[in-house]
């Protein structure tokens, strides 16, 4: 028996007298078809099997033997180790613990063509500025910036995505950044027409609340390094320490509260309704299509939410850390952009959100680097993909139940700074349902 192997628009084509578990029969070409991801479970099939085979899959970017030395930290080490072992798989480090590092040694080792993808051009800029350790004629750039392929190219999910067929067979490394993205429904995609071999993810959460990181096995490899921020504080992270305080709203917003959430429990009462789970919300919200009463419960509850997160006694007890942290770096984060505004004006704090164009952005965070600036606030923006220097306090007002949220937030103030311990603030406000988001939001261990 014989076979010839090709990739065709994110598939691979089996011609010859073989049949091959889980391949479907494509009568208009005459030929087997299986995802491209599958690349390598035929080659061990056809191997175990005996059957001799033309192998015509990959027309990869041509690359020279790379030679990086790096000095690992001893954990570093044991998660590259065990991802050597299948060169498959997810290596689950906190926030500021070195990820990229791992991946730069992993890329000197297999010393094949290489597709880093992440989640913004901001996180392409800094992957693109580490690797440049491996010469810059072999680090490009694949994005709606430039569309370059070179040995190791760096990509943003959604430019890999769109141009997933063209990418599926010119790589034999992938590399996914904040992989916990990967398994939505657009983004999986990336990994299912591509042939790579050789697969690494990397993220400080792996799991998704919608429960798709179970995919991440098929689509990466399963988890096989996992260390978390308790381990690593003291040594190689900053010790920290997390001071939730409760706080009462004011009895204006309290009065305010309490009528927006009474408009929500007679609509749930009305509608034998119970709110336990993220999928009931979701039910709710749906029910808003066809439910005028629904859309008025819904938004009641989201005023609601509002007058918790951003109460008057809040920012009360933010000017209050601001004094006591005179001479520390502090990130404030808030769910909402209209109170990152009003933050900044009261407290001439620059501010930073999805609307700050990318110059602003970057003086504002070297004027932070240089201790021009002292504070900044933001919303989401710098939960994810942007580096930065040596914060040592953040100020959660408000935020929402995740634990990646948590986590990535925590993870912004533990870069090591010598002398000082990190501290996390959490405004809570009291007799509200705030109280329970950061309840469901805490990591399980904590100093």
């Amino acid at each position: 028996m014989f076979a010839e192997i090709r990739y065709h628009k994110g598939t691979l084509i089996i011609r010859g007298d073989v049949h091959v578990p889980n391949a479907i029969y494509d009568s208009k070409n005459r030929c087997y078809r299986i995802m491209a991801c599958r690349y390598r479970d035929l080659i061990d099939y056809l191997d175990r099997s005996g059957i001799k085979y033309a192998d015509h899959v990959f027309d990869a970017v041509p690359c020279p033997e790379f030679n990086v030395e790096l000095e690992l930290r001893d954990y570093q080490e044991r998660a590259l180790k065990k991802w050597l072992v299948d060169k498959r798989g997810c290596i689950v480090l906190p926030t500021g613990s070195g990820k990229t590092y791992i991946a730069i040694a992993a890329i000197s080792e297999l010393s094949e063509a290489t597709l880093v993808v992440v989640p913004t051009l901001d996180l392409v800029d800094q992957w693109i500025d580490k690797l440049k350790l491996f010469g810059e004629d072999n680090v490009g750039e694949f994005s709606g910036r430039r569309k370059e392929m070179k040995p190791i190219t760096v990509s943003t999910y959604d430019s890999a995505y769109v141009n997933a067929e063209k990418l599926g067979n010119k790589f034999r490394f992938l590399v996914f950044d904040e992989v916990h993205h990967l398994p939505s429904e657009s983004y999986s995609l990336i990994a299912e027409m591509s042939a790579s071999p050789y697969r690494l993810g990397l993220t400080a959460t792996y799991e998704r609340v919608d429960g798709k990181h179970e995919r991440l096995p098929e689509l990466v490899g399963g988890k096989v390094f996992e260390i978390g921020i308790d381990d690593l504080a003291g040594k190689h992270l900053a010790e920290y320490s997390v001071k939730r305080i409760y706080i009462p709203l004011s009895k204006k917003e309290s009065k305010n509260y309490e009528a927006k959430m009474k408009s929500v429990r007679e609509y749930l009462k009305l509608r034998k309704l119970r709110i336990e789970s993220i999928d009931d919300f979701n039910r709710l919200v749906m029910a808003t299509g066809y439910d005028k009463q629904a859309y008025v419960a819904l938004r009641a509850w989201e005023e609601a939410r509002k007058i918790a997160y951003s109460s008057s006694n809040k920012l009360k007890k933010l000017k209050e850390i601001l004094n006591n942290h005179r001479k520390d770096k502090i990130i404030i984060f808030t769910k909402y952009n209209e109170l990152v505004y009003r933050i900044s004006r009261l407290f001439l704090i620059p501010a930073i959100t999805h609307r700050t164009p990318k110059d602003e952005r970057r003086a504002i965070l070297n004027g932070f680097k240089t201790g021009k600036f002292r504070a900044l606030v933001s919303s989401q923006v710098l939960d994810e993909g942007i580096d930065v220097p040596d914060a040592n306090v953040a100020v959660i007002v408000s935020g929402s139940a995740s634990q990646r949220e948590y986590i990535q937030r925590l993870g912004r103030i533990l870069r090591p700074a010598k002398g000082k311990k990190a501290v996390l603030y959490e405004l809570i406000s009291k007799g509200t349902g705030e109280v329970g988001t950061a309840r469901r939001r805490a990591i399980k261990k904590q100093r």
